[in-house]
C-alpha cells in the first residue's frame, strides 16, 4: 500500500491532483470552524439537542451545523437540488433529452442544478437564521444582520459546491462525494470515543468490557467487509460480435461483456433516503418543534417521531416499538432511489440499440426488443439485491442503537458512504496510474 502511494506521488500529474484535493479539503475543514457573527454556541447546542436528525446533518457538515459556521448548510442544498432535477428529468421531456444529449446536455443540467442549489440555499439559510434568532441562537438587532447572516450561509454553500466541482475537475474526482466523506470522517472519532466510554471503559467489569470491545470491532469489520463485497459484486452479460467484411479484412467475431454492478447506484440511495427522512425533523427543530410521543404530543410531533431513527427498535414498550414502522418508509425510499438512479444512469434500450448497430448480440437472445427486455429483467433483479444489501448495512447499526441505546451518529450510512467513495476514488487513481504503467492500488 505504501509502495503504491509512493508510486502515485512519482507521477507529477497525479501528485498535483492529490495535493490540490488535500488543500481543498483543508479549506473545507478550516471553514467549518469559522462561526457566523453573533452566534451563541450554548443556545445553539441547547436548541439543536442530540436527535438523530441533528446528528445526521451535523455529520454531513462535519460539525459545521453545531458550530453554526459559514458552512452550516454544507452540501445538503446541492444534494436536494440534484434529487429534484433528476426527478424532473422523468417528468419534463426537454430535460430528458438533455440527459441523453451527451456532454453538452449534462452541462446544461448541471447549470440548472447550480441555480436550484442557490434557491434552496436561500430558503434554508433564511429558515435557519430566523429559527435560531427566535431562540437567541444568533444575536440579531436589525434587518442588516439578517441579510448578512443569510448571505454568509448561502455563500458558504455555493463555495462548497464550487470547490467540489473543482476537485472533480482538477483533483482526484468525485468532488462532492469526497467533501461529504471528509466531513463524516471528521465526526467518526467522536463516535468511537462515545462507544468506548459507554461500553468499554464504562463497563461494570473487565469481562463485559472485553465482550463489548469484541462485538463492536466485529460489527464494524463485518459491515466494512459486506460493503466491499456489495460494491465489488457484478453480473457480466456476455456479448458476441458477428464477423463482417470491411474492405479486404474480416473483422468482428470478438466476445465481450456488459458489467452490471449489483450496487449500481452506489451510495446515492442511502444519501437521498436519509436526507428526505431527516430533513423535516431538522426544519421543525429550527422552529422549536421536536419529535414527541404520548397523549400530549400533536399529530405532527408523532410523525416526526416516526421519521426519527432513534425511535426505531425501542423495546421499552409496545407504544414505543410501533414507531419502528418508520423503518418501512426508509427502506421503501432506499429501494425507490436505487431503481430511480439506475434508470437514469443505465438505459437498456440504448445499450441494446448500440449493440445492434455494432453487430453485437447476447448469446441465446435475439437483438432488438428481446435484448432490451432481457437486460431490463436482469437489471431489475440485481438492483433489488443491491438495495436489500444497502438496507441491511444501514439497518444493523440502527437496531443496535435502538436496543442498546448506542449513539452511532448514523453508523451504517456513514460506513457505506465512506467505503463507496474511497473505493471509487482509488479506482480512478488506479486507472490513471495504469496508463503510466504503474502498479495500481487495488492490485497491491
Amino acid at each position: 500500500m505504501f509502495e503504491t502511494v509512493r508510486n502515485a506521488f512519482k507521477v507529477k500529474e497525479i501528485r498535483n491532483k492529490l495535493m490540490f484535493t488535500f488543500v481543498a479539503l483543508l479549506i473545507v475543514r478550516l471553514g467549518s470552524q469559522i462561526p457566523l457573527r453573533g452566534v451563541n454556541q450554548a443556545a445553539v447546542a441547547q436548541l439543536l439537542g442530540s436527535s438523530d436528525a441533528i446528528n445526521f446533518f451535523d455529520a454531513l457538515t462535519g460539525g459545521s451545523l453545531m458550530n453554526f459556521s459559514i458552512f452550516a448548510l454544507g452540501i445538503s442544498p446541492y444534494i436536494t437540488a440534484s434529487i429534484i432535477i433528476q426527478l424532473l428529468t422523468i417528468c419534463i421531456p426537454s430535460l430528458e433529452e438533455m440527459q441523453k444529449d451527451g456532454e453538452d446536455g449534462r452541462k446544461k443540467i448541471n447549470t440548472y442544478t447550480r441555480y436550484l442549489n442557490v434557491g434552496l440555499s436561500i430558503i434554508q439559510a433564511t429558515a435557519m437564521v430566523i429559527g435560531f434568532s427566535n431562540y437567541n441562537g444568533i444575536e440579531i438587532s436589525n434587518a442588516t444582520d439578517y441579510i448578512v447572516c443569510i448571505l454568509a450561509l448561502v455563500a458558504g454553500s455555493i463555495f462548497l459546491m464550487w470547490l467540489g466541482e473543482k476537485i472533480t475537475e482538477r483533483g482526484v474526482g468525485n468532488g462532492i462525494s469526497i467533501i461529504l466523506t471528509i466531513n463524516i470522517v471528521y465526526k467518526l472519532p467522536q463516535t468511537a470515543r462515545t462507544l468506548w466510554t459507554s461500553y468499554v471503559s464504562g463497563a461494570t467489569n473487565m469481562f463485559n468490557s472485553i465482550i463489548a470491545l469484541v462485538v463492536i470491532v466485529a460489527l464494524i469489520v463485518g459491515l466494512i467487509f459486506f460493503i466491499n463485497l456489495l460494491n465489488g459484486g457484478e453480473r457480466r452479460i456476455p456479448v458476441q460480435y458477428a464477423k463482417k467484411v470491411q474492405g479486404r479484412k474480416m473483422v468482428g467475431g470478438q466476445t465481450s461483456h456488459i458489467p452490471l454492478k449489483v450496487n449500481t447506484a452506489g451510495v446515492i440511495p442511502v444519501i437521498f433516503a436519509s436526507s428526505l427522512m431527516q430533513f423535516p425533523i431538522l426544519i421543525a427543530g429550527f422552529f422549536g418543534v421536536q419529535p414527541a410521543t404520548g397523549k400530549a404530543a400533536s399529530f405532527g410531533q408523532k410523525m416526526l417521531y416516526l421519521l426519527n431513527q432513534s425511535s426505531w427498535f425501542n423495546i421499552k414498550s409496545l407504544s414505543h416499538f410501533k414507531y419502528t414502522l418508520g423503518l418501512v418508509i426508509y427502506i421503501a425510499l432506499l429501494i425507490f432511489f436505487a431503481y430511480f438512479y439506475t434508470t437514469i444512469t443505465f438505459n437498456p434500450m440504448e445499450v441494446s440499440n448500440n449493440m445492434k448497430k455494432q453487430g453485437g448480440f447476447v448469446p441465446g437472445i435475439r437483438p432488438g426488443k428481446p435484448t432490451t427486455d432481457f437486460l431490463t429483467r436482469v437489471l431489475n433483479s440485481i438492483v433489488l439485491i443491491g438495495a436489500v444489501g444497502l438496507a441491511i448495512i444501514a439497518v444493523i447499526p440502527i437496531i443496535c442503537s435502538g436496543i442498546f441505546g448506542a449513539q452511532l451518529n448514523f453508523g451504517g450510512t456513514s460506513l457505506i458512504i465512506i467505503a463507496g467513495v474511497i473505493l471509487e476514488t482509488l479506482k480512478q487513481i488506479e486507472s490513471q496510474m495504469l496508463v503510466r504503467h504503474y502498479k495500481g492500488f487495488l492490485n497491491d
